[in-house]
């Protein structure tokens, strides 16, 4: 009995955390995920904000069989005749039985492609030991077959010979602000009158906006959304950027910079330890970083200092850079709308209908409307410092808010209602982007669709940098209509966006699904399965280009 109640625990913990990684992050959890762990107590509110009630029935005959095993008294006839010796020709063709019929469920589902849809098939308890055992390595591309037009011939385009907007940003500062947890819905958004980001607004409609916007973070969400616009290339197959990828001498954007005399900063009110960012930021060749010991433990929200205070110092410190003789490139990382978005009451700067109380969708509105009254003073800190009219500013959601997963019938319903529509995947990772260049952009909407992997080669352009010698796996927006936008995590591998639709992975591309970018599914849509396949190509060329980087000095010194 105590040796059942062992084996039993262990394999309902594991049934338990896929429940719970699954309703924030819509995958099924592996052992990779155990590199996560240190991170659980920095995130508590939102684990336990994930969690009912009723998912601790699952351990509910495990209580049932750990008190027969220890009560002492009433019971022990009952128990002497339940413990007689088994026989082992009888137990041993039992277990061969069952590791023949797991076997027949694990072997022939091998090669689907969608994680989820391969859990399915093969069993929960079975795919988490076949991910174990199937642990081989990698078939990467030998580098010397990695080149830019193999990029472009993979994505289907070709650079423009006179691209507008070139050099119209050229030798001014840079500052890109990456808002936590914004998704696009919210811009424009009002609730019986009361509009959820006014300040965003604004921009939006004085400047270049980009509403057809989309995240390609994985499992480390802000810290991948980093990696990914500073590097221009996918996230790990496995585990998040500053894991995997952190030992490695990344091409980037502030080494790009740093070769025209830039001076490049972070800044974050969480502590640089988490998600290992200190090693990420020496891999992107950051000249700084500004962590919690620099913005204090004033007015905490969740793991870091507000964003009032973010934005407050942060623009102190970019005055004194641009006192300097050269340029900045500074990156400024929002944090305080973080899920699970239960706000302190000082910053719970609007009321919303009853209906959105006490939900997960009414708290994140609430969330970013704080945040953005946060941005707009910085906003106006930039400009009356001298700032804004010297820099070339960048804003964008760094991943999702509003899990699908996430989310009951009633807060289900509430999106269906600010939609008009149901709530779907195209919409979860629609994030929005607005470019400002003051004296350059205007209130225009762009249509093209782009993805965070953009945002390099998008800026390379706008300040006259030439990428002639870096390869990059992203485009630049403003001078290509059509895009190729490869997903990986939130949405199975092999899914993908056009300019079109989103193409959802099933067991492979027969049957995946398609949405189109206004929200509605369908079995058959425009994207093909040669785009499919060119997805996956350009997924396993980045992984490869990452592989072939030569390792961090210090890296080398410890492998030797």
């Amino acid at each position: 009995m105590l040796y059942y109640l062992i084996a039993n625990l262990l394999m309902t913990t594991i049934l338990f955390a896929v429940i719970m990684y699954y309703k924030y992050y819509g995958v099924i959890v592996t052992y990779f995920a155990l590199a996560q762990v240190n991170q659980v107590t920095a995130v508590k509110n939102s684990v336990f904000s994930l969690m009912d009630p009723y998912f601790l029935f699952i351990f509910t005959d495990i209580v049932f069989f750990a008190v027969l095993l220890f009560k002492k008294k009433g019971d022990m006839d009952w128990k002497m005749k339940v413990n007689k010796p088994s026989s082992r020709k009888v137990a041993l063709s039992i277990m061969t039985v069952s590791l023949i019929a797991c076997l027949f469920n694990i072997v022939p589902n091998r090669a689907s492609m969608n994680e989820i849809v391969k859990a399915e098939q093969m069993g929960i308890l079975n795919y988490e030991a076949y991910m174990i055992f199937s642990n081989k390595d990698q078939e990467f591309v030998e580098p010397e077959k990695i080149t830019q037009q193999t990029i472009y011939d993979i994505k289907n385009i070709k650079p423009s010979e006179q691209p507008i907007l070139k050099g119209s940003a050229k030798g001014k500062n840079l500052i890109i602000i990456q808002m936590e947890s914004l998704q696009n819905f919210v811009v424009n958004l009002k609730v019986e009158g009361q509009e959820i980001t006014p300040n965003f607004n604004k921009l939006i409609n004085e400047n270049y906006y980009f509403n057809k916007f989309y995240q390609q973070v994985g499992q480390g969400n802000t810290s991948d959304a980093e990696y990914v616009v500073n590097s221009s290339l996918y996230i790990p197959p496995r585990g998040a950027a500053t894991q995997m990828y952190a030992d490695r001498e990344l091409p980037s954007l502030p080494k790009l910079l740093k070769q025209h005399n830039y001076e490049s900063a972070t800044f974050h009110t969480n502590v640089v330890e988490f998600w290992n960012r200190g090693e990420l930021y020496e891999s992107l060749g950051f000249d700084h970083y500004y962590d919690a010991k620099f913005f204090g433990e004033e007015d905490t929200v969740f793991f870091g200092a507000s964003d009032d205070v973010l934005y407050r110092k942060t623009v102190d410190k970019l005055v004194e850079m641009d006192a300097a003789d050269n340029p900045f490139y500074a990156q400024v990382i929002s944090m305080t709308a973080h899920h699970p978005y239960t706000m302190p009451d000082d910053k719970k700067l609007i009321t919303l209908p009853e209906r959105y109380e006490d939900t997960l969708v009414g708290d994140y509105l609430i969330a970013q409307n704080y945040a953005d009254k946060a941005l707009g003073e910085f906003v106006e800190d930039l400009k009356e410092k001298g700032l804004w009219e010297d820099s070339l500013i960048v804003i964008y959601g760094d991943h999702l808010g509003l899990p699908i997963y996430s989310l009951n019938s009633g807060e289900l319903e509430l999106m269906k209602e600010i939609y008009g529509r149901d709530y779907t995947y195209t919409d979860m990772i629609n994030i929005p982007l607005v470019v400002i260049n003051d004296g350059v952009t205007e209130g225009k909407v762009f249509e093209q669709i782009g993805g965070q992997v953009d945002l390099l080669p998008t800026i390379a352009n706008l300040m006259d940098i030439s990428l002639e010698d870096q390869i990059h796996f992203g485009q630049d927006i403003f001078n290509n209509e059509d895009n190729l936008l490869p997903q990986r995590y939130y949405l199975p591998t092999g899914s993908f966006l056009t300019s079109e639709e989103l193409f959802l992975s099933g067991s492979g591309y027969d049957d995946g699904k398609h949405y189109s970018l206004s929200g509605s599914s369908s079995e058959n849509g425009i994207a093909t399965e040669e785009e499919f396949q060119r997805a996956l190509e350009l997924l396993q060329l980045s992984d490869s280009y990452v592989n072939s980087l030569p390792l961090k000095p210090d890296e080398v010194k410890n492998t030797d």
